[in-house]
């Protein structure tokens, strides 16, 4: 599956959350928190996923950096669980 998440909506780590948890179907018990989104990205989410964040120089700038690279190591972090695991079917993503 490949998804879009729009960096134009992605102003701040809410609106991060927000977004991609309708993008994946997180549901409504999300906890909305980098812990949460571990959780869901390392153990929850059907793969093969792809994620492209698009425009995410714009949620960068808004958000600031700190915040965006939290963000992103939790998605490398996702990457790198699933090549350790030797899977086929892998979380990826991607910054545009």
């Amino acid at each position: 599956m490949r998804v879009v998440l729009d960096g134009n909506r992605v102003k701040s780590e809410r609106d991060f959350h927000r977004e991609l948890a309708a993008l994946l179907d997180f549901g409504r018990h999300y906890g909305a928190n980098l812990d949460a989104l571990w959780d869901r990205l390392s153990a929850d989410v059907e793969r093969p996923v792809h994620l492209h964040w698009a425009a995410s120089g714009t949620s960068r700038a808004a958000m600031g950096p700190l915040t965006f690279d939290r963000i992103e190591r939790i998605l490398q972090k996702t990457v790198e669980q699933d090549a350790a695991f030797h899977w086929t079917d892998r979380f990826t993503y991607e910054l545009g």
